[in-house]
């Protein structure tokens, strides 16, 4: 199974902020949509870097709040780790765990085409586990 089979269900809308906006306006952005993270892009949808609430709490506790009125750009994660439509989700769900983040840009051709969340991936997981344990129950009924 992979990244596009994600997508198909979820869509491939992604919220995104550009690198010139405040803290305090992605944090804004993230609480109206009820979300934990924005892909920093320029208006190409080129990734530029994450933004987390964890990365907002760092800058706060580091900075008071002065740090909302700095720049996205200063404290994004700039080193992202993509994936694209034909990976695995087995792979996405690793590429996760073992850099202990939650959120995977699905890039191609240089330009972001969506985002998959630990939470889509657990959904998918949870799914597939549901469903082989009825095909295994229906088996069992059968035999």
């Amino acid at each position: 199974m992979t990244v596009a089979r994600i997508l198909s269900q979820k869509g491939r809308t992604v919220v995104t902020v550009q690198p010139h906006r405040t803290l305090a306006e992605a944090a804004a952005l993230l609480t109206e949509k009820g979300i934990g993270a924005l892909v920093v892009s320029d208006a190409g949808q080129t990734v530029l870097g994450m933004l987390s609430e964890r990365d907002i709490i760092r800058a706060v506790v580091r900075g008071g709040g002065a740090a909302l009125e700095a720049p996205v750009s200063r404290h994004m994660t700039a080193k992202v780790v993509c994936c694209t439509r034909a990976t695995a989700i087995d792979e996405v769900m690793e590429l996760m765990t073992d850099g202990r983040f939650r959120h995977v840009p699905v890039v191609e051709d240089g330009r972001l085409v969506g985002l998959v969340s630990i939470g889509d991936v657990v959904k998918h997981r949870i799914e597939s586990v549901e469903a082989e344990h009825r095909a295994l129950r229906e088996y069992i009924a059968t035999a």
